[in-house]
């Protein structure tokens, strides 16, 4: 009798995915969710484990843990290869998975540009496996750093550029700055911390764009108190592990390049032979299906619909309200009834820059400082899945706070 039920497969355990899961929950469904990975991420605080704030295993949850209690859900952990979509069968390593309805929930990857140096040596920050690499490289910059006597190698060790000026590089360029100044100062009494740089840079002419002017300056000043250099129409040309370089020609020595400057849509996305738009992003209806695919849907950083003359950005909040709204749409169209376009709730924006200072703007009003910052530890603290991580996060955050120390300085193997 279960076999029966109209099967909805979806590729993809982040925000989308998970929130179409939960909305599919005691329905009259089969739910069959497949990633390459066995967890769900919480991504806005991954630079946190990049800074050794917190450890890896406390923004992520086992995905059948998540759904154990969900009885029409299965899970498969294996990697999609594409997606026949006349004979409606995913294509994955572990063999053919047929649906009756798909959402495609496959989220982003990083976006070079084409270009490769920075792809070959700049440290990105999109899993946990990338944000272990980045913790441990900053460290062993230092632990470098402490044993070399020449004083421009040395200075190249101990400069640390972020290119990006969304909230991930604000985030974290201003988390790299306390971590250095607040905590390792007091690991590496042979480094004089006032040496170490911490740049953050920006091609367009402004960080946080999208946000009000008043709060990208508020953002700017606060990471300038943080010692953290912002640099504004500032290019990157090439990045060879030892030198970066401008389009301008200018140079800077450093071993540390963060990359957060753009994401676009997973390389699945280019397989299915799907129109696509900007970053690669599936163009799709207002109801969030393929045109010409009435079962299929995409949501997420790999959909592209526009409202009010503008895509949709790429962000969390997007693909939690398309997630949930998909899956309505499907158990509208399975009890044949009209189907409804989808309209994004923008509840607003938020970004810290470090202890006591972040910008925010919601419902019309503006945030800042303290206020701002508080409201974004609630927030970020409510949006982790599972009491214990909630706690251990928690506990880490205050014993930050108190103590100015970070619990997690570890070399690990990546």
């Amino acid at each position: 009798m279960k076999e029966k039920l109209p099967h909805v497969v979806i590729i993809g355990a982040g925000f989308g995915g998970l929130h179409a899961t939960q909305r599919l929950a005691g329905k009259p469904v089969r739910v069959t969710l497949i990633d390459k990975r066995n967890y769900h991420l919480f991504q806005p605080l991954l630079y946190q484990v990049a800074t050794a704030g917190i450890s890896p295993h406390e923004i992520a949850y086992p995905v059948r843990a998540i759904f154990q209690r969900q009885e029409n859900f299965s899970f498969l952990m294996s990697r999609v290869q594409g997606v026949d979509l006349e004979r409606k069968q995913v294509l994955t390593e572990e063999g053919q998975v047929p649906y009756d309805y798909l959402i495609l929930a496959a989220g982003a990857s990083v976006n070079f540009f084409g270009n490769a140096s920075l792809e070959q040596n700049a440290l990105p920050l999109k899993d946990v496996s990338d944000a272990v690499t980045v913790r441990n490289h900053v460290l062993r910059m230092f632990e470098r750093a402490s044993l070399e006597p020449d004083l421009e190698k040395r200075q190249a060790f101990l400069t640390f550029v972020t290119v990006g000026g969304g909230p991930t590089g604000v985030e974290s360029a201003g988390a790299l700055s306390e971590l250095i100044r607040l905590v390792l100062r007091k690991d590496y009494h042979d480094i004089n911390v006032e040496s170490v740089r911490v740049i953050l840079l920006e091609a367009a002419g402004n960080i946080l764009t999208g946000f009000p002017k008043e709060l990208q300056d508020s953002a700017q000043r606060a990471l300038e108190r943080k010692e953290v250099e912002v640099r504004l129409n500032a290019k990157v040309a090439n990045y060879d592990g030892q030198t970066l370089t401008f389009d301008t020609g200018e140079v800077i020595p450093t071993c540390t390049v963060l990359w957060s400057a753009g994401v676009q849509a997973a390389s699945l996305m280019g397989k299915l032979g799907l129109e696509r738009a900007h970053a690669g992003r599936i163009k799709i209806l207002p109801t969030l299906q393929v045109p010409g695919q009435p079962d299929v849907y995409v949501i997420g950083d790999a959909a592209y619909l526009e409202e009010d003359g503008k895509p949709l950005p790429m962000v969390a909040p997007v693909a939690t309200q398309q997630g949930k709204h998909a899956a309505i749409n499907i158990l509208a169209q399975i009890g044949g009834k009209p189907l409804k376009p989808f309209r994004y709730n923008n509840l607003g924006m938020m970004a810290t820059i470090g202890r006591n200072a972040a910008v925010a703007v919601t419902l019309g009003m503006q945030f800042r400082g303290f206020l701002a910052w508080g409201v974004w530890l609630v927030i970020h603290l409510v949006g982790l899945i599972g009491f214990r991580n909630r706690l251990i996060v928690l506990i880490n955050w205050t014993w930050d706070y108190l103590f100015y120390d970070r619990a997690v300085r570890l070399i690990s193997r990546e």
